[in-house]
């Protein structure tokens, strides 16, 4: 035994002299990096307990030494903007960051609309794109990470990347647009951090010491500690769905085995029956809301002219999954509704005389469709055929609803833990955020919870100053001829309540909506009006005008309601001229009609025959309050709002 237990020693002793471990740097400690101008910087790593660390940085060597944990720490004292720099850490080995600049990171986060890319905005605003070659404005995009259990400690992957025409086509378009803007005015280096995930509530960016406000939300999360237990119902949801696509495929008479194709040029389809596009088949066909798979074709004559060029087919959005052939040949195929089918063809797919156009269409809701109000149109050689009018239709196979499934991503905290306390503590200038769609049918406690995000996030960041600038949600979804409940209105009141919190600031979005799609493609306005508020509220301009009108108090004198608002600017003012509109007004009833209203100086008055005594006004209260006009002189757009004679809006 004496043998084994030298052994044992010696291999004791040169496990306790054994080299230390390389130094780990974070991935947005990495080339290209855009660091915080004028404030103190921590930058931090990894490397064996114990380990001593050194960073060089502009001839200056800064020690650290590893704790219990493996992880160090290095501050640097504020820095001026510039650069290129270069960082240098050495530990038992050496490591180089490369094309550092200082200059002012803003965090970007929320759902979809933070997250649309510039490549959705090609054809709106292609001049943005061209010249978007500036090296100064750089993004690193945090991928969709979740996590129920813990936090993590590193982003799951991502790189610092400097804008240019193609580059930029990945950035978010609601921060380029900003951070154009802010580097044009201020000439300083401008670092987007893209943390956005499409769909989230604002609870999933909780992180768990917030969520202990929130009971309900507290408890909904704690269902998803078992790591093992979410990893089978995930299996067991995902089986579930890919067993409803396979049963429909099987199904689907259209692609039917040992049969001729529906999606070939040559099947007669003189059976068919006809369709208005754009439409949803629930509102025009016998079918009625029918989930599955339904084919539409389409003959079109398309000149000699036309051929044997690059040529474009859009088909405005699609409910829900397509798959679209011409002449037989697969062109294009999207799985979800939201993103515009703009389908690009190579020469040749186009022939000169009938050309066959087929969409095979899921329908997950029962639902599906053409939107109205979209381009449907075959493009090329200058030459452009309207694909609007009858389509030919077939049912190919009926399911029942697509499963449902579990989105453990976001589950209260789970973004926070995946996506924001693994960049933690990277110094900001400050945050941009768009989101509050996903909690629109819960709109109730969005104030409790934006309130306690803001918080959270700055305590997180150890910025309790932290400029917070986000954008209220835009319209959205078709009018309605008369007064009443809305979910979208009563985020959007919550969001203008969230005003009470310091240092913030919001961009008001309504005339940059659109009725048929929840990513308006007008990110151009909505990142201007946010470097406005960032003027202010971040950069301490004190004379710009941020802001639309905001609700301040109501006076009542008989059957008049008298509005003051802040932020009126150079003066209240109906755009467009003529008189005020989508003003509505309720006595106790809280039964809302419809009211006049007239500018008076700096004050709107507001009066409805119908109602004797006003108690309650609205403006602009709807999912979609299109032709809402109370702006300032300097075009800003006056927020919706509920007063009632018993409440005032904080003063801004």
């Amino acid at each position: 035994m004496k043998p084994l237990i030298l052994s044992l020693a010696v291999a004791t002793a040169l496990l306790s002299h054994a080299a230390p471990a390389q130094v780990r740097l974070p991935r947005l400690v990495s080339n290209g990096m855009v660091l915080q101008r004028d404030t103190k910087l921590t930058l931090w790593g990894w490397a064996a307990k114990g380990e001593k660390v050194a960073l060089t940085f502009k001839d200056k060597t800064y020690p650290a030494t590893t704790g219990p944990d493996g992880k160090w720490t290095v501050a640097l004292p504020a820095q001026p903007a510039g650069g290129p720099y270069t960082l240098r850490f050495k530990a038992s080995n050496e490591l180089e960051v490369q094309d550092v600049l200082v200059g002012d990171v803003w965090l970007l986060s929320g759902q979809s609309n933070m997250e649309t890319p510039m490549a959705r905005l090609r054809d709106k605003f292609p001049e943005a794109i061209a010249q978007a070659a500036n090296p100064r404005i750089r993004q690193f995009e945090v991928p969709m990470t979740s996590t129920l259990q813990k936090p993590r400690t590193d982003v799951a992957g991502g790189r610092w990347v400097a804008a240019d025409p193609q580059s930029v086509l990945q950035f978010s378009a609601v921060g380029y647009l900003f951070a154009k803007e802010i580097n044009a005015k201020y000439q300083v280096p401008v670092g987007l951090i893209k943390d956005a995930v499409g769909g989230s509530p604002a609870e999933a960016w909780l992180s768990a010491d917030a969520l202990r406000q929130f009971p309900n939300y507290q408890q909904q999360a704690a269902k998803y500690q078992d790591s093992v237990q979410v990893a089978g119902q995930r299996q067991r949801e995902g089986a579930a769905v890919a067993s409803w696509y396979q049963r429909l495929y099987q199904a689907d008479q259209g692609e039917a085995r040992g049969q001729q194709k529906w999606s070939d040029p040559a099947y007669d389809a003189r059976g068919w029956r006809t369709m208005g596009v754009p439409g949803y088949w629930a509102d025009q066909t016998p079918l009625g809301p029918v989930n599955g798979v339904v084919w539409f074709r389409k003959e079109v004559e398309v000149p000699a002219s036309m051929v044997g060029q690059p040529a474009r087919l859009e088909l405005g959005t699609l409910v829900d999954a397509d798959s679209t052939y011409i002449n037989g040949q697969l062109v294009g195929t999207t799985g979800y509704q939201y993103p515009p089918r703009k389908y690009e063809l190579k020469p040749g797919v186009l022939k000169a005389g009938k050309n066959v156009i087929v969409v095979r269409l899921i329908s997950n809701g029962g639902r599906g469709g053409f939107t109205p109000d979209k381009t449907y149109e075959l493009r090329a050689g200058g030459q452009t055929l309207d694909l609007r009018g009858p389509w030919q239709y077939q049912l190919g196979a009926t399911l029942p609803p697509t499963p449902g499934t579990t989105s453990f991503h976001f589950q209260p905290g789970a973004l926070f833990n995946g996506m924001i306390a693994p960049v933690l503590p990277y110094a900001l200038k400050g945050v941009l955020w768009y989101q509050g769609e996903s909690n629109a049918s819960r709109p109730q406690d969005y104030q409790a919870l934006m309130t306690s995000l803001i918080g959270d996030w700055r305590a997180q960041f150890r910025r309790p100053d932290l400029p917070f600038l986000y954008v209220q949600l835009a319209s959205f979804m078709a009018m309605r001829p008369e007064p009443g409940e809305s979910g979208w209105a009563e985020i959007r009141d919550a969001q203008r309540r969230t005003l009470a919190v310091p240092r913030t600031a919001m961009a008001v979005a309504l005339d940059a909506g659109e009725w048929n799609d929840i990513h308006p493609l007008d990110k151009q306005t909505v990142g201007h009006r946010l470097a406005l508020a960032a003027r202010q509220v971040a950069y301490g301009d004190k004379k710009v005008v941020a802001s639309g009108p905001l609700y301040q108090s109501m006076q009542v004198s008989g059957n008049q309601a008298t509005l003051r608002f802040t932020s009126v600017g150079g003066g209240l003012v109906a755009k467009g001229g003529g008189p005020l509109k989508y003003f509505a007004v309720a006595g106790p009833d809280k039964k809302f009609v419809w009211a006049q209203a007239r500018l008076e100086g700096n004050t709107v008055v507001v009066w409805s025959d119908a109602v004797a005594t006003p108690v309650f006004v609205r403006y602009a209260w709807a999912d979609n309050p299109e032709g809402a006009n109370l702006y300032n002189q300097e075009g800003l757009p006056a927020s919706p709002f509920q007063a009632s004679v018993s409440a005032t809006a904080p003063a801004q």
